[in-house]
């Protein structure tokens, strides 16, 4: 049985992650950023265990951590947990910067440092969920894909690094998705919400699943995954 923690499970791709894992069998550690939503998670995740750990403070993590019981064994770590505010660089004030900054890339670089041991113990697999953003940015996009763009080399530095702890290390970039994180983006867009227009959340699901169960004789480090026709 493997042993999976997953950030982001509360919704979206990351609640369809956790779901698919443990309908399968697997065993699942949820990320929650504080203790009422991890009792909400659990809740929602019978048979999963939670930690409590919030990535918009990247530099209190190493002190939550320590203060619960951390799995002997993790398989994989996916980084499914993201935040977005769109707005024009003239326009986007700088707590809105730090916060999309701190919960998509110092977060999960900050958790990821932390869990590296146990995962280097186990020769696991990092699976960072990114975003089109993550690949190109467009106007009104700034904080977000800038946040996005530094995960990627964040993936692709420690690809590098981990190789010879056997540790693999996936990106996967979804486009839009329809998600609760989609919803909202298309309010500050002002547009009208469609979610059929939009991948499934179980189709990019289906795409992190292939990463994670692919044979050791092989890696997928970056997978991109658009709308179908």
């Amino acid at each position: 049985m493997a042993v999976h923690l997953v950030t982001g499970a509360g919704s979206g791709i990351g609640a369809a992650l956790a779901r698919r894992l443990l309908q399968r069998g697997d065993e699942l550690v949820l990320l929650a950023r504080d203790a009422g939503r991890a009792r909400q998670i659990a809740a929602e995740f019978p048979g999963a265990s939670t930690l409590v750990g919030d990535l918009a403070q990247p530099g209190r993590l190493s002190w939550a951590l320590s203060k619960q019981p951390i799995p002997e064994r993790i398989d994989s770590v996916v980084h499914a947990a993201g935040v977005v505010d769109l707005g024009s660089v003239a326009d986007l004030p700088v707590a809105l910067w730090e916060h999309q900054l701190a919960v998509n890339l110092m977060g999960p670089a900050e958790l990821t440092r932390l869990l590296l041991p146990v995962l280097r113990v186990s020769r696991g697999q990092i699976v960072f969920v990114n975003s089109g953003a993550g690949l190109n940015a467009h106007a009104g996009w700034s904080a977000y894909a800038a946040s996005k763009h530094g995960l990627k080399a964040l993936a692709d530095a420690l690809r590098a690094e981990e190789r010879q702890n056997g540790v693999r290390v996936t990106s996967v970039y979804p486009g839009r998705t329809a998600t609760p994180m989609q919803e909202r983006v298309h309010q500050q867009e002002g547009q009208e919400y469609r979610p059929e227009r939009f991948i499934d959340p179980e189709s990019v699901v289906t795409s992190i699943l292939t990463a994670l169960d692919l044979p050791r004789d092989a890696e997928i480090t970056d997978l991109t995954v658009r709308p179908g026709a």
